[in-house]
């Protein structure tokens, strides 16, 4: 070649090695699926740990019983449909925890068991694994729970705290469940700061507000997510349940109280923000929180249950494409 004769052979292979020729992105990063994910571990860990101290061991259980059964899961049902083992990237420990921190305290051990071979069946492995799935697995796996065993997956009890001498499970509403069940008027004793920091009923992850934004600090401060999704979220649910609130305080409660009470605070941190189901642009991101805020307020409001963050989820997983599509900006000189 005319080249070689120019440079040389032994300079044209250092000039070769200098060159990389890829399809795009040609953006580098360190990270990969595996940091990513075991730092997700790591920001859910507070609210995990939460979890255990304010329901004992047997929250405890569930959490390992979820974990451990996603992750054997994809290690049997991978090599089945002719995919390679991938459990060592974290992303299986991932689901399985998101959904057992889904689930109450007072769930049987067989049903996480089912709900993490659907969550990682169902929601992920038949699209083709990690990075091809529409929908967040965890959610897959809790609203089929939900929808085929109602009763276990709406029975709440009081924390029991884990060093705590009391060991009788006492079963009692959510706070939701008084407000859907009884109205406004019968929540006026429940204390936002016991909302906030976790002292009430509800699902194992769902209770300390203040640990969960902890852990989607840590996220954003690690660039792994932006405030887009969660902030657009919350701030749709506190507009709109805002406005009712001002119109019928008897009826409706304050903003503050739909944002600490439920799964709203978990689900916009931790699972809305998902990388594989949301939006990649920061529009599509922000329209992406405000509709799983709209659909999440109108559920709680009218509909027939009393949460309703997990079913706006999934809806805006299902029409994630259309948003990209529409709000991605166009290429340089395109009209």
């Amino acid at each position: 070649m005319q080249s070689e004769n120019i440079v040389g052979k032994e300079n044209m292979s250092d000039i070769l090695d200098m060159v990389t020729v890829s399809t795009s992105p040609h953006a580098r990063s360190k990270d990969t699926v595996a940091i990513i994910m075991y730092c997700v571990l790591l920001a859910i860990l507070p609210t995990s740990l939460a979890g255990v101290y304010f329901f004992g061991i047997k929250a405890l259980i569930i959490i390992l019983i979820g974990t451990l059964g996603a992750v054997a899961t994809e290690a049997l049902v991978q090599p089945l449909l002719g995919q390679k083992i991938s459990i060592m990237d974290g992303s299986a420990a991932v689901t399985g925890l998101l959904l057992a921190l889904t689930l109450p305290p007072t769930t049987p051990w067989w049903m996480v068991l089912v709900g993490a071979a659907i969550a990682i069946i169902i929601g992920k492995l038949i699209y083709g694994g990690l990075g091809n799935n529409p929908f967040n697995p965890a959610l897959i796996g809790r609203v089929v729970l939900l929808v085929s065993w109602p009763v276990q997956l709406t029975r709440w009890q009081k924390p029991v705290f884990l060093f705590s001498k009391t060991i009788d499970t006492i079963t009692t509403a959510s706070p939701l469940g008084i407000l859907k069940d009884k109205g406004a008027a019968h929540i006026a004793n429940i204390r936002l700061l016991d909302l906030f920091l976790g002292n009430r009923a509800g699902c194992i992850g769902e209770v300390s507000v203040l640990l969960i934004l902890l852990g989607l600090g840590y996220l954003i401060w690690k660039g792994y997510v932006t405030w887009h999704i969660p902030v657009c979220c919350l701030g749709t649910v506190f507009l709109f349940s805002g406005i009712f609130w001002l119109i019928n305080p008897a009826q409706y409660a304050n903003p503050l109280f739909h944002l600490f009470s439920g799964g709203l605070m978990f689900g916009a941190c931790f699972m809305a923000t998902d990388m594989v189901t949301s939006p990649i642009t920061t529009k599509g991101m922000m329209i992406f929180g405000a509709g799983a805020g709209l659909i999440t307020i109108i559920i709680r409001l009218f509909g027939g249950y009393p949460e309703g963050i997990s079913f706006a989820i999934l809806f805006m997983n299902a029409v994630c494409p259309l948003i990209d599509k529409y709000t991605m900006p166009k290429g340089f000189g395109r009209a």
